[in-house]
């Protein structure tokens, strides 16, 4: 959640049902996103108790996959519309279609009585060159947030089958740096952006079935689901623990500020650290940046040219701006989606008046190239020099321990800090944290670090000893559902749940009515069994006979 946050306090172990608002207190952003985390916390997981893991309604259950064979091993699948919940999240599949224009001057004369144009042209328009209806449903290679390459052969749908077809869900912060439509020009361009958006993003992507550990062609469909019901727990599970604290950093005493002398958090503002993993993999190859603004601090790309890029503005004020040795990242709506890694950039100089910034190298083939993707730069604040780490010996997290030396000149790999296990890493102004040992990351998993100037330290939890908490990462929750089991040309079996509403129609009488209309049935029940089985010596007689045998015993 890339936003220019105070922090996060949404703890669902906490059991809160609402925020509260009191009169003239300060009303702070944490609040108001509880608020909205716990709403959306009780709403999704009442759709997942009610639901399942995932389903769709059966009336409009989306996410139908069909495959369409191609040429030149490019194969396609079709993704019918409608909606699908994965762990309560509601995912539509329905192609928007967009409006109609209003129709050009002296067309409705040409189009005759009711306005329309003849089409004469080749491609069902007006003969004027207008664009063809687009497709009534996605597809594997066009769907909204999947920016699947055909170029790239790991992007491709698998040769071999059979595989399986699954839905991948998950989360992301969208500002206005991205959506310009966000932003309320009534405002000015002077002034920031408002508030941000979260999005839901879900991709339907290809699992060798190997993947699986099936063999068989056609498995039941059971196995099936099992099979990735373990592997959708092992790839959703975090696999990388962090903590964090505050120490008085070595240069305390030469540092003149208004912070308290024995403060551990020196730094001169409240701020929000976020770590986050920029390479995955294990510890030896995995790499990770931070930022004391939440990675928040991004600029609009107007225009790439080689290693210039121009910038629709270097910053509103020294402390969001951009300088000389910044690590950069260039990103796009599809660089994000994609979730990739590519290496960090650096700025290697500053053109104020044109508004441009020259990087370190090119960008990537393939980012911050097509203008409809809102390219732009994401500033992390680490930088390559002679940080420290303090080594942990055996047992428990050290309490204090000697600083050394952090690496050597030139330790940054892709432009972003190695990751070291088991030994306390500086950031900066005495925040310090530190990686469990035996990690395995991923990229994109984050922590953030509240730190405060009135506390001089972070906010971080610690056991009775005060000793830090290993945590797993706050992000990125990704959720699995399987589709279908894609096994040829044939007919793909259907991995997909549905569900009927729950409401019914309301009987047209009352309670009472109901009631009497019960008792008649049970009056006609045991009719029809006295009829059956003959009269009993003591009970079940008609009226009549009870009659008749009073009589009976009056004349007697």
């Amino acid at each position: 959640m890339h936003a220019d946050l105070s922090r996060n306090t949404f703890r669902p172990e906490r059991h809160y049902s609402a925020v509260v608002a009191q009169q003239g207190r300060v009303q702070l952003d944490a609040d108001a996103n509880e608020q909205t985390a716990i709403q959306l916390f009780q709403a999704r997981t009442l759709a997942a108790d009610l639901i399942g893991r995932h389903g769709g309604p059966r009336d409009a259950t989306g996410f139908k996959i069909t495959l369409r064979g191609g040429s030149r091993e490019l194969d396609d699948l079709v993704i019918g519309g409608g909606r699908y919940y994965v762990d309560g999240i509601l995912c539509d599949a329905t192609r928007p279609q967009p409006g109609v224009p209003v129709p050009a001057q002296g067309a409705a004369d040409a189009g005759g009585k009711d306005g329309a144009a003849d089409k004469d042209g080749p491609d069902g328009g007006d003969g004027a060159g207008e664009p063809a209806a687009p497709p009534a449903t996605w597809t594997y290679w066009d769907q909204p947030d999947g920016f699947r390459d055909p170029e790239r052969p790991g992007d491709r749908l698998p040769t071999a089958f059979p595989y399986l077809a699954y839905l991948k869900v998950w989360e992301r912060i969208v500002t206005a740096a991205e959506d310009p439509a966000l932003r309320e020009v009534a405002l000015g361009s002077a002034m920031p952006d408002t508030a941000a958006r979260t999005k839901v993003v879900w991709q339907v992507l290809p699992l060798p079935a190997s993947a699986l550990e099936l063999t068989a062609d056609n498995p039941p469909i059971d196995d099936i689901r099992a099979a990735f019901a373990r592997w959708a727990q092992k790839a959703s599970t975090p696999g990388s623990r962090l903590a964090a604290r505050s120490e008085r950093p070595d240069h305390a005493d030469e540092d003149p500020c208004l912070v308290s002398p024995d403060a551990r958090y020196r730094g001169p503002e409240n701020q929000l650290y976020r770590v986050e993993v920029h390479d995955g993999g294990s510890a030896k190859d995995a790499t990770f940046k931070w930022s004391r603004e939440n990675g928040s601090v991004t600029f609009p790309v107007d225009e790439l040219d080689g290693t210039w890029v121009e910038l629709a503005t270097l910053g509103s004020d020294g402390k969001l701006d951009l300088n000389v040795g910044d690590r950069v990242e260039f990103v796009d709506t599809g660089y994000t989606s994609r979730g990739e890694a590519l290496p960090l950039l650096r700025v290697e100089e500053l053109d104020l008046p044109g508004r441009r910034v020259r990087l370190s190298d090119e960008p990537a083939p393939g980012v911050g190239r097509r203008p409809e993707l809102h390219p732009f730069l994401r500033r992390w604040d680490h930088h390559e020099s002679s940080q420290k780490t303090v080594r942990r010996g055996s047992g428990h997290l050290p309490a204090r321990a000697e600083p050394r030396a952090w690496g050597r000149a030139g330790r940054l790999k892709h432009g972003a800090l190695p990751v070291e296990e088991g030994g306390w890493l500086p950031l900066e102004d005495g925040v310090e944290v530190y990686f469990a040992t035996g990690g395995h990351y991923r990229t994109g998993d984050f922590w953030v670090i509240p730190a405060r100037t009135t506390t001089g330290g972070v906010e971080w939890p610690t056991d009775a000893a005060r000793r830090p908490l290993l945590r797993d990462p706050v992000g990125i929750a990704v959720h699995f559902a399987p589709l279908a089991w894609v096994a040829g040309e044939q007919a793909e079996p259907d991995l997909r749940l549905a569900f009927r509403p729950l409401s019914a129609s309301i009987p047209a009488a009352d309670d009472a009515a109901l009631a009497a209309e019960a008792e008649a049935r049970a009056e006609e029940a045991d009719a029809a069994a006295y009829d059956s089985a003959g009269p009993a010596p003591s009970r079940s007689q008609t009226t009549a006979e009870a009659e008749a045998a009073v009589e009976e015993g009056g004349a007697g």
